[in-house]
């Protein structure tokens, strides 16, 4: 089998990926920003929920959360979920949990005097989150913001072991029908990821930068 052939087969598995992808990372940056702002509540029980959640799932196997909501929920609970919607929920709550660990501390290293200067001028809570802390810890939480994202794409590869036909999925097949094909298949793979995760390294850099000269001109 010719390389231009195997490229044209993984290439059907580039819209399962990318379409997993952008569906992850909305629920994982979602979760993130929840759980991130739940760890610095002023309630002890949201914290300490939010804590058990992201200690979980950071904790344990992206593979075995994957199995556990795809394999497992439908005996114990008859949860049933498509594929696709498995490998999205369990990459946002994992990634999301990672991700969260980055909202929270980048909140906690906004200097104190900016609270206190919004305190003085009578903001409440909200609005010094929202104005203050926010604008300032944003900037902090690009450059993680962009691993997690490449991260994840390097994770969408697990959901090949659900049966959603991703490019991982169909390399195997390609594999499994010719063992003689692994050099060429993987590593026609190895280049196919690497050239999705450029645009979400240069935009990481792009944002960086941005952000970097916003705070060189205030």
């Amino acid at each position: 089998m010719s390389t231009i052939d195997i490229v044209s087969i993984l290439m059907r598995g580039v819209t399962v990926t990318v379409s997993l992808l952008l569906a992850a990372g909305v629920l994982t940056f979602a979760v993130a920003f929840i759980a991130g702002l739940s760890r610095v509540s002023r309630f002890k029980t949201i914290r300490v929920a939010t804590t058990i959640y992201v200690e979980f799932f950071r904790g344990t196997s992206l593979l075995v959360q994957l199995f556990w909501i795809f394999f497992v929920l439908p005996q114990l609970f008859d949860i049933r979920l498509e594929p696709f919607f498995a490998g999205v929920v369990t990459l946002g709550l994992n990634y999301g949990a990672y991700a969260s660990e980055i909202v929270r501390s980048s909140i906690l290293a906004v200097p104190e005097g900016q609270t206190e200067a919004a305190i003085a001028l009578n903001m409440s809570r909200f609005q010094r989150m929202r104005r203050i802390i926010l604008p300032q810890a944003l900037r902090t939480m690009l450059p993680g913001f962009g691993n997690i994202s490449i991260e994840l794409l390097k994770g969408t590869s697990l959901v090949s072991l659900i049966t959603l036909q991703d490019m991982m999925y169909l390399a195997q097949n390609l594999r499994a029908s010719d063992f003689s094909l692994s050099l060429k298949v993987f590593g026609i793979l190895l280049v196919m990821y690497f050239v999705l995760a450029l645009p979400l390294i240069v935009l990481s850099r792009y944002l960086e930068k941005r952000a970097s000269r916003g705070v060189a001109n205030t």
